[in-house]
């Protein structure tokens, strides 16, 4: 019998922290395991990680030398800069030419980061002349950042990103001092001095922390025998080793919130709509549109930085938030947690022991309003009421629903405070939610115009234990599709196991070559590589945005050790259902119009327009998109199709001309390209580069939509 070969992934939420193993091969999940996540113990959060590791390893009888890929998502990185547990950051900058140093010193001195929380990064700098920058000298100044408390030291120059030499130099200078040193050039290439070192800066302040838990960390799964290379997750929704992570745990940010999108995207059917992740203290709501997860740059504190993550909305409402209370009823409904306040659901408790309710308003923790719900109970025990509780009551979780208790018990607890606001049981339940939902209505709302989601685009894909007690309410309140899938309350942890190695370069060029695109390209490659991807599974993604002269290239790839496909092959008319339902259309009204082997493209009339479902052979929707054309050609004669397509849909206004999106289906790839953020030679370049190892007679389908926004 073959050695089964198993993948590992451990997610930190606010309430638990949980781990599945997999199997490698059929990514059938073998086992699952949750501790409390461990925010009071001296190691942190990575204390209940290596817990819920080592209980998953034990209780499903799995050995080390089974286990093959190990990665866990942290809330490390995010919780030091929310609570102000960061370094004294010193700056040491240089630059060459008497103005550009002129220059750079100013944009150098930086003020203190406001972390928006009431607490801050303290910082201070020294600037070096380029003439000047001699070993001796950024000695001295180290050590009189060192005698103003500085812990850590980011070294920037202007130009930096063209040439890291002075950066390389200072950082080496501090390390062999025995300081820890971000250069700021490694965290990004992109222009902006000031924004860049920023970027660097946030990056050092949570370096030591970071370093010492991953430290700790690595020991302990190196202690259970597991000698895998261990991978953390980024907030952009990719992987990499913990040796990257040393070098920038900026990246870690939101690594959390992007554990339940992979989740979603490699475990489920899930290549649009948005994922709609409730744990017991947070929700986490972000957009998936054509297979991919919505980026954007993250912002601390109100200050812009040059990291990219899924832009995720953390909601401080979710199935164990507490709720507030007057006698004209419910306040509010968060952000405290039960978990957070150590008072059990009442849902989850023996409806015996809930005997004579007393109903307490109580101040959870120091600094909380003080008219949160306790109910103290005949026992002397006491309760509190949630999200949970007034979604049983109200039938709105099912039966197998992780979240599902006993409703008897949560009526009991809640009879007192519906008593104390004079309505009945199912007007509190009612307001409980719909407080709630206001938050999640106005969050959802935003996404949808920022993304440009059409209603019938928002299906929502419920994650994390608490999905039942707010999905569906929230669905039923917007008519929209929704779905809780199969081992919903795992599947952050699901989606870091499953998650690939990712890594992303930026560079600023005005009038980007195809050298320009290669190159950037192989640096991507590599860096997906040193992330610890294998090189035989990097694909990389090159996008051009010629308002901002910047071209990015996002490389994705696998751990040396390989799996199968996790779904099987549908059916034309089982493809042909799934997109009947994402169009609400009945079968017969949909056509398919385009096919390879690999990829489906089904067609519609609707609303006078022509809708198209770019379909591939698992049943991902790979694109959803409206008034647009599709045609069928090959490598070789692809370009006058681009042309006539790029004149025949080109939408006039007053100032511009908006050019076709365009969707390429060439082999199991379908390749997105905006036809407005880049001229015709650009487009046709990028295109060339992709389909140049492509055979001439191979069959592609062009998909082109017209661009409105």
């Amino acid at each position: 019998m073959a050695k089964r070969l198993v993948r590992m992934g451990i997610d930190v939420g606010g309430t638990n922290t949980k781990c599945v193993a997999i199997d490698n091969n059929t990514h059938e999940i073998i086992g699952k395991a949750s501790v409390f996540t461990s925010h009071d113990h001296e190691l942190g959060v990575a204390a209940g990680v290596v817990a819920c590791f080592q209980k998953c390893m034990e209780e499903n009888n799995i050995s080390p030398d089974e286990v093959v890929f190990v990665a866990h998502s942290t809330t490390q990185a995010t919780n030091a800069l929310l609570e102000g547990d960061v370094a004294h950051v010193g700056i040491v900058g240089t630059a060459k030419g008497w103005l550009s140093s002129l220059l750079s010193k100013r944009q150098l001195h930086l003020d203190n980061i406001d972390l928006g929380t009431g607490r801050e990064i303290a910082i201070d700098d020294e600037f070096i002349d380029g003439k000047k920058l001699t070993d001796e000298h950024i000695r001295e100044a180290i050590e009189s950042l060192t005698n103003k408390g500085v812990q850590v030291v980011v070294s920037t120059s202007a130009f930096g990103v063209d040439e890291d030499g002075p950066e390389a130099q200072i950082a080496k200078v501090a390390e062999d001092m025995g300081i820890s040193a971000t250069r700021a050039s490694e965290i990004t290439k992109l222009y902006g001095l000031s924004r860049r070192t920023r970027t660097a800066a946030i990056n050092a302040s949570i370096l030591p922390k970071m370093l010492d838990t991953a430290s700790k960390t690595e020991s302990s799964v190196r202690a259970a025998g597991v000698n895998v290379p261990l991978m953390i997750m980024r907030g952009d929704g990719g992987v990499m080793d913990i040796d990257e992570m040393r070098k920038r745990p900026v990246l870690t940010m939101l690594s959390g919130p992007a554990a339940s999108v992979m989740g979603s995207l490699m475990y489920l059917r899930a290549s649009n709509g948005m994922y709609f992740e409730v744990g017991g203290t947070t929700t986490n709501i972000g957009v998936i549109k054509n297979g991919r997860p919505a980026i954007d740059y993250s912002v601390v504190g109100g200050h812009e930085t040059y990291v990219s993550s899924l832009d995720v909305r953390v909601l401080a409402v979710a199935g164990g938030s507490m709720v507030r209370i007057n006698k004209q009823g419910v306040v509010d409904v968060g952000p405290r947690s039960a978990h957070i306040a150590g008072l059990p659901y009442a849902v989850f408790t023996d409806p015996d022991e809930i005997a004579n309710p007393q109903l307490e308003l109580c101040q959870p923790k120091e600094g909380d309003p003080s008219d949160y719900v306790r109910v103290r109970l005949e026992n002397g025990e006491a309760v509190t009421i949630t999200n949970s509780c007034a979604a049983n009551v109200l039938g709105y979780v099912q039966e197998g629903d992780y979240s599902r208790g006993n409703a008897e018990a949560a009526r009991k607890a809640m009879e007192p405070v519906a008593a104390y606001c004079g309505i009945t049981v199912e007007e509190l339940c009612e307001q409980i939610l719909a407080k709630s939902y206001e938050k999640i209505e106005e969050c959802i709302n935003t996404l949808a115009e920022k993304y440009k989601l059409s209603h019938e685009q928002i299906s929502l894909v419920g994650c994390g234990g608490g999905a039942a007690s707010l999905l569906r309410y929230s669905a039923k309140k917007m008519d929209v599709k929704y779905m809780i899938p199969e081992n919903a309350e795992v599947i952050s942890s699901i989606g870091v196991a499953l998650s690939m190695v990712r890594d992303v370069v930026e560079r600023v060029v005005p009038t980007p070559s195809a050298e320009d695109i290669r190159a950037i390209r192989q640096e991507a490659t590599q860096k997906a590589i040193e992330s610890g991807a294998s090189a035989d599974t990097i694909e990389v993604h090159i996008d051009i945005n010629t308002q901002e002269s910047k071209i990015t290239a996002i490389a994705t790839g696998s751990t040396e050790v390989q799996s199968q496909d996790l779904l099987a092959a549908a059916s034309d008319e089982e493809l042909k259902q799934i997109a009947s339902e994402d169009l609400r259309l009945d079968p017969s009204q949909v056509d398919l119009e385009a096919s390879t082997d690999m990829i489906k493209v089904f067609t519609a009339m609707k609303n006078d327009v022509k809708a198209v479902r770019i379909v591939d052979k698992k049943g991902f929707i790979k694109v959803q998109v409206n008034n647009a054309q599709v045609e069928t050609t090959t490598a070789e004669n692809y370009k006058n199709v681009v042309q006539d397509l790029y004149d025949g849909l080109a939408v006039y206004t007053a100032d511009a001309i908006l050019r076709p999106n365009y969707y390429v289906c060439v082999g199991a790839r379908v390749l997105d390209f905006d036809g407005s953020s880049m001229d015709y030679d650009q487009l046709l370049m990028l295109m060339d580069i992709e389909l140049m190892d492509a055979d001439p007679d191979q069959k592609i389908i062009i998909v082109a939509a017209k661009n409105t926004i």
